[in-house]
C-alpha cells in the first residue's frame, strides 16, 4: 500500500479528502494529516508518505520552498497541490520543481481520482526502474541553494547559522551541507565568511570605520577571528588591504 499524508489549514478539506476519496481502489492508505506548514513538514519526515496532497499557501509556509525541500529530501515523493492561488507562473514554477499535479480548490471527484490514479502508476513504474536519482542536481536542490545564498546574503550582518539557513529553506542541515558542497564547491562556513569579507572590503573603503567597527558590521563577534579570516581569504590584512588596495 502507497502511504498517503494530507496537509492543508481547513480541516473540512482534509476530512472530506480522507473520508470521500476511495484510497483503497489505487493501494493507497492515509497514514496522517496536519494543519499547517511547519506540523505537515514534521509529518511528513517522519511518515516518509509516498503521496502527499498539500495546500501551499498556508499561514507562514513558503509553498515553493516547501516543494523544493521536498522533492530533494523526497526525490520519489508524488505531491499533488491543491490550492486556491489562480497563477499560471506559480503553477508553472511549481510543476518545474517536481509537483506531479495542480489542482485549483474546489476540485471535484473525478480530477482528484485522476491525480491519485496518476500518482499511483509513477510510484509502480519508479519502483521498476533502477534509474539512479541525483536530487542535488535537478533544479530542486539549484531552488533550495539559490534561496539559501540569497538568505545568507541578506541576513550576513546577522548570528546566522547552517541549522537556521536549512529551517529557513525547509531542507536538514545535512541536506543543505550536500547541496552547497555540490553545487557551490565550499561548506557553509566558507560561503558564509566569503559573504561577510566582501562585504568588508567595501565597508573598508571608508576611512571613518575602524576595522573593529567593520568586523561587527558584518557580523563577526571579534575583531580577531574578522582579521584572521580576511587573512585567509585576501591573503593580506584589513589594515594592509585598506592601505594598498583602496
Amino acid at each position: 500500500m502507497y502511504k498517503v499524508v494530507i496537509i492543508d489549514d481547513e480541516p473540512i478539506i482534509v476530512e472530506g479528502l480522507t473520508r470521500l476519496v476511495p484510497w483503497g481502489k489505487y493501494h493507497c492508505t492515509v497514514a496522517a494529516c496536519a494543519y499547517n506548514g511547519k506540523e505537515g513538514m514534521e509529518t511528513i519526515r517522519r511518515e516518509k508518505p509516498d503521496m502527499l496532497f498539500s495546500d501551499i499557501a498556508m499561514p507562514g509556509l513558503d509553498g515553493l520552498q516547501m516543494i523544493a525541500a521536498l522533492k530533494v529530501e523526497f526525490p520519489d515523493m508524488q505531491i499533488c497541490i491543491l490550492t486556491g492561488y489562480r497563477d499560471f507562473d506559480y503553477c508553472q514554477q511549481a510543476i518545474r520543481l517536481g509537483v506531479s499535479r495542480f489542482l485549483l480548490k474546489p476540485s471535484n471527484m473525478k480530477e482528484l481520482e485522476e491525480a491519485v490514479e496518476a500518482m499511483a502508476k509513477n510510484l509502480s513504474r519508479n519502483r521498476t526502474e533502477t534509474e539512479e536519482v541525483l536530487p542535488e542536481e535537478n533544479m530542486a536542490g539549484s531552488f533550495i541553494v539559490k534561496n539559501a545564498l540569497q538568505y545568507m546574503e541578506e541576513h550576513y550582518q546577522e548570528k546566522i547559522s547552517l541549522s537556521l539557513v536549512a529551517e529557513k529553506t525547509y531542507v536538514s542541515q545535512w541536506h543543505l551541507s550536500k547541496l552547497l558542497n555540490k553545487q557551490e564547491g565550499k561548506n557553509f562556513s566558507e560561503i558564509l565568511s566569503q559573504i561577510r569579507i566582501a562585504h568588508a572590503r567595501e565597508l573598508l573603503k571608508n576611512p571613518e570605520y575602524r576595522i573593529a567597527d567593520v568586523a561587527e558590521m558584518v557580523g563577526f563577534l571579534d575583531v580577531a577571528h574578522f582579521s584572521r579570516v580576511f587573512k585567509k581569504i585576501e591573503g593580506i590584512s584589513a589594515n594592509e588591504y585598506r592601505n594598498t588596495r583602496i
